[in-house]
């Protein structure tokens, strides 16, 4: 194909006096191509469409618009996973094209970014999500995602609960600072209940006392967020949506500890050793940095204790938190004491320790040791004494030979 160019150059030749063979040998084009552009005029030269050649990523389109109709906030990287996974052999630019041109684009004010130093702070809240386990199909739930992640690396640890109460959330404190190693100089937090009770009249917040006390434990101050200025907490914020994004849409989950270890697994295989769009840094290699810079654990477990009294049921069950806790059926004292540990329940009568049992998640549960019910299995299992002696049974022609005998008896004189 002879470029436009060339055709100028041809026909300006032609003007200055070459002849065809002197402009065929100056161009480098055969002759009859110089005859043929010198005859037809300086005209743009026509381009055949070259045939469209196979997309990689073709086959996979019809699932990819599949997934994103049902979960328009699936991330790019979760279905380039999923893709790569049946076959999807091609690059991540044509998946990212693709899903921009098939679901509407996101319009986001502009943001100022906090940055913070190494092992300054760490920001935690809780977020809800519904979900429907295959062992309760129909059944919706609501469960809490407690999520602390740390500000420097963007490190994240986090736990679906079914409740967002304060042994919950101790709980959780002391598993995220052991997975951690340590704890950082401050922990962030919205207005959330179990952390801010309430503020006095000059702005002074008021924090939940026994949550200090944990927090004091690790050598951590609490802090809380401003009113109505949530984005001062947006390394939690981000994270909830990459969550529901990248991890909980499009799964099924057996129950609530399915949901759990396929959560710890996501952590480890996909969030925490992702390259950061923000630090463009891998997560686990910044966090172990950063580690250097946390308070170091403390030689103790943390062990407050929360000491209240509680009624003894008819049925020998304690209503702790929502739930309910056996105790031995020797108990002889109608009220007991119950000590809250971050981990167990353990009740006492008379000062003496009479019970354990690990908190239960949730409310409306019970928890029965079978240890504490033994009296009624020794009633049951134990056989019905004798009452007497043991009555043999007869014919009917004894007790017939019985009764003439009786009667010719009854009847001489």
């Amino acid at each position: 194909m002879v470029r436009l160019e060339e055709i100028v150059m041809i026909h300006d030749l032609r003007r200055q006096g070459l002849s065809v063979s002197a402009i065929a040998r100056k161009t480098g084009l055969d002759r009859k191509t110089v005859r043929k552009q010198l005859a037809g005029g300086i005209k743009p030269p026509v381009y055949k469409s070259r045939p469209e050649r196979p997309r990689q990523l073709a086959p996979f389109e019809p699932y990819l618009l599949e997934r994103i109709t049902l979960y328009p906030d699936l991330s790019g990287k979760r279905l380039l996973r999923e893709i790569a996974a049946m076959g999807y052999s091609g690059g991540y630019t044509a998946v990212t094209d693709y899903l921009r041109a098939n679901r509407p684009a996101r319009i986001k004010p502009f943001e100022r970014r906090f940055e913070t130093p190494a092992g300054r702070q760490a920001q935690v809240d809780f977020a809800q999500f519904r979900v429907e386990f295959a062992e309760e199909p129909g059944v919706a739930r609501v469960f809490w995602l407690f999520s602390m992640v740390l500000g420097h690396s963007r490190w994240l640890w986090g736990r679906f609960c079914p409740t967002q109460d304060l042994q919950t959330v101790m709980r959780c404190h002391i598993d995220a600072f052991d997975a951690m190693g340590g704890a950082p100089c401050e922990v962030l937090y919205d207005r959330m209940k179990t952390a801010v009770i309430d503020e006095d009249a000059e702005g002074v917040v008021i924090y939940n006392r026994s949550l200090v006390a944990l927090l004091d434990h690790y050598g951590a101050l609490p802090r809380a967020c401003r009113p109505y200025r949530a984005k001062t907490k947006g390394k939690i914020e981000r994270p909830f949506r990459y969550i529901r994004q990248d991890f909980f849409l499009g799964r099924t989950f057996r129950n609530a500890d399915d949901l759990n270890a396929q959560f710890r697994d996501w952590l480890d295989t996909v969030a925490n050793v992702r390259r950061h769009a923000t630090t463009r840094r891998i997560v686990a290699e910044h966090f172990a940095e950063e580690t250097l810079a946390l308070t170091a654990l403390p030689a103790s477990a943390y062990n407050a204790v929360l000491t209240v009294e509680r009624r003894v049921s008819h049925e020998g069950m304690v209503s702790i938190g929502g739930n309910l806790y056996s105790v031995p059926d020797a108990t002889r004292k109608r009220v007991v004491e119950v000590q809250n540990h971050p981990r167990e329940i353990r009740i006492f009568e008379d000062r003496k320790l009479i019970a354990v049992h690990p908190i239960l998640d949730g409310r409306n549960q019970r928890r029965v040791d079978p240890a504490h019910r033994r009296l009624a299995q020794v009633r049951q299992e134990r056989p019905t004494p004798p009452s007497g002696r043991e009555i043999g049974r007869r014919s009917l022609g004894f007790y017939e030979a019985v009764g003439k005998r009786l009667a010719g008896v009854e009847g001489r004189p």
